[in-house]
């Protein structure tokens, strides 16, 4: 069984302007709408490979129904506490060559429902595969990150991080299966302003020694690259044109976890993740995955095992 637990969820509105002015009515001239927050981009993506997964998280309001409603359309189960106030609208602007992110808090949250949420993923059957993405909304320490770490630990469970919290650190002798920090998060975890390419290698190991079982690092435009303690595998991007860069990270995640689950080696899982993760930064919202395998053939790899290098 796969769950996706998104602590923070919201509605994103992509909007798309000519011009994007102070002090004017700024008109739009294409809009979307979609239940989002990065466990749920998850669920989403992982329907889209025909792979069933379970939803939780907190909802609140009408704009909690709307998400609820939206993942049973596409036929997701969901398992989410409910609270009071109302699920945040984030709003994505793209005007010309640049996007604007204007992300909100949510709601607060109570101790009662904190307990709840805790108690579904104590309950979650052993061995199951559970990604945990997004942020601590109000009201919940990033200790429950790690919290959620040890029961996964105690019940097998593949736990596979996706968050920008220096708590992530704390959840490394718990030994998720997966994490995945991009450029900048990783900088910030070693309390650095930027790191270079061979800084990233070198702390992706040192996130190993720490405990991780793997570790996939997102670089944007640059690709990705994977490290466990037998693999260092370095993937390419495509170029294109970028409308939103938003859920490209949780495409990728998606895709390459998905794609291990199904037998396909490191470098092959990898490639296909990137190229999912462009395809969506070329979309409004989540991609429809039409264009994956002409991306795919434009994805370079670079894969050393064991201190042996491989070009595919």
């Amino acid at each position: 069984m796969i769950y996706t637990c998104t602590l923070n969820p919201a509605i994103d509105l992509f909007v798309a302007t000519e011009n994007f002015k102070p002090n004017q009515v700024n008109r739009t001239y294409d809009e979307d709408y979609q239940a989002n927050g990065k466990g749920i981009n998850v669920s989403i993506m992982l329907k889209k490979l025909g792979v069933d997964s379970t939803a939780l998280g907190f909802v609140a309001g009408f704009t909690g129904s709307y998400i609820k409603d939206e993942l049973k359309r596409l036929g997701i189960h969901t398992d989410f506490v409910e609270i009071d106030g109302i699920t945040r609208v984030n709003i994505f602007v793209h005007n010309d060559d640049e996007e604007y992110k204007i992300v909100n808090r949510g709601p607060e949250v109570e101790q009662k429902s904190i307990y709840q949420i805790k108690q579904k993923i104590e309950q979650l059957p052993d061995h199951s595969i559970l990604f945990v993405s997004g942020s601590a909304p109000q009201g919940v320490d990033e200790a429950i990150y790690e919290e959620i770490a040890k029961v996964s630990d105690q019940k097998g469970i593949h736990l596979v991080l996706d968050i920008s919290s220096k708590n992530l650190l704390n959840c490394l002798p718990y030994h998720p299966y997966l994490i995945k920090p991009n450029r900048e998060e990783l900088a910030k975890l070693y309390n650095r302003d930027s790191i270079t390419d061979e800084e990233v290698i070198e702390l992706g190991y040192d996130l190993l020694d720490k405990g991780s079982q793997r570790v996939l690092i997102s670089l944007g435009e640059e690709g990705a690259v994977y490290i466990d303690h037998d693999h260092l595998v370095k993937v390419s991007s495509v170029n294109g044109s970028v409308v939103n860069t938003a859920c490209a990270g949780d495409t990728m995640l998606a895709m390459f976890v998905q794609k291990l689950q199904a037998g396909f080696s490191i470098g092959k899982a990898l490639t296909y993740a990137s190229a999912a993760g462009a395809s969506t930064a070329f979309s409004k919202g989540l991609s429809d995955l039409s264009d994956l395998n002409e991306l795919v053939q434009k994805i370079k790899i670079e894969e050393n095992v064991k201190g042996g290098i491989k070009h595919e």
